[in-house]
């Protein structure tokens, strides 16, 4: 860290930091409230998304109780095979959002498969999208987390040291400089005292 001057320069510099972090720490702490708030936001969709997945899969379970039935081949029946993200843009970050989920069923005969793989194809398709919105739900949380830790630090960083250490900065130089000024009035008494041959200081009569 650079040495401190003391003088007047170095004095008006000081200010006008002290100026600009007192100007710029509002807006960082807004921002880091509205964080707080996205993030708040965030986990519980990613929560609700969660238990939107298990009501799925035990209302599966519920509706169709014959996929006990290990004589069936159900596997592979429903893959998901792309999916397309969008950004949108929450208080200045960057968040992925789901758009579409595509998925590939496979080809089946309707004489040799019972009538309710139609309607566990559907279920096996909504489960797939709710969980790729899990995922995506996943990503928004940890990327408003990093964000939200990234702006706390630098309130911090403005409130506990920038603003108190040029606070202190510009106490230190103006003690320095009053001193100086103190300092060159007495000099000067001394030198017209000398030059008159009087006394420097008032008589105590």
């Amino acid at each position: 860290m650079a040495r401190l001057k003391l003088s007047k320069a170095s004095l008006q510099q000081e200010r006008t930091k002290l100026k600009l972090y007192e100007k710029l720490l509002p807006s960082l702490e807004l921002k880091r409230r509205q964080l707080v708030i996205e993030l708040d936001k965030a986990r519980k969709e990613y929560e609700a998304t969660r238990e939107e997945v298990e009501r799925l899969e035990a209302r599966v379970g519920a509706e169709l109780p014959m996929l006990a039935n290990t004589e069936i081949v159900l596997k592979g029946m429903v893959k998901m095979t792309a999916f397309d993200l969008e950004q949108e843009n929450v208080v200045g970050v960057r968040l992925p959002r789901l758009a579409q989920v595509e998925c590939q069923v496979a080809e089946y005969s309707l004489l040799a498969k019972p009538v309710w793989v139609d309607a566990l194809v559907e279920r096996l398709r909504d489960a797939a999208e709710a969980r790729t919105r899990i995922q995506v739900a996943a990503e928004r949380v940890r990327i408003l987390a990093r964000a939200e830790r990234r702006i706390t630090q630098r309130v911090n960083l403005f409130e506990k040291i920038l603003i108190p250490r040029t606070q202190k900065n510009i106490q230190r130089i103006q003690i320095w400089l009053g001193d100086q000024e103190r300092a060159a009035v007495i000099q000067a008494k001394l030198a017209k005292a000398r030059q008159g041959g009087g006394a420097v200081w008032p008589s105590s009569r």
